[in-house]
């Protein structure tokens, strides 16, 4: 009976630490160029995703909001940018250490990648998207954590 006790302790404990690690992504991030500010949550099935939040520039040249006039679906081109869910479906990897099996969005040219992420640190976060599911084929983007909700 010790020994099962024992081995449920050790086993909660590891898993407790682990689902720890997965949710420090959790949090505000402004983006490489600083544009942009996005929010990564946690959503059912322990999955991350993200949005935006905050954007430098939310307006066009008319003053009106900016919209998601590059999304490939044309029922999509009038929504607001301010919302966009950019991450999508990332899942926590403990032995590498990563977010992956997720897609990222980028409203500038419409196009969806593969991604995966990881932390460098606690207030760096690297993001790679790539294409053709080969990871050496892809751009790399490097978030700050950001405390302030803007």
């Amino acid at each position: 009976m010790k020994k099962l006790l024992l081995i449920f302790s050790v086993v909660f404990i590891a898993s407790t630490a682990m689902f720890g690690q997965a949710g420090s992504i959790v949090g505000f991030w402004l983006t490489e160029d600083k544009d942009s500010q996005i929010e990564i949550y946690r959503v059912p099935g322990n999955k991350f995703n993200g949005r935006i939040v905050w954007l430098e520039e939310p307006l066009n040249e008319q003053g009106r909001p900016k919209v998601d006039d590059k999304n490939p679906d044309r029922a999509l081109r009038t929504r607001p940018t301010l919302g966009i869910e950019i991450l999508k479906d990332f899942t926590f990897s403990a032995s590498d250490q990563e977010w992956a099996d997720g897609t990222i969005y980028d409203p500038k040219s419409g196009r969806t990648y593969n991604a995966f992420m990881r932390l460098d640190g606690n207030n760096t976060l690297r993001l790679k998207g790539f294409v053709l599911g080969m990871r050496f084929l892809g751009r790399e983007s490097v978030w700050m954590r950001d405390p302030e909700k803007r």
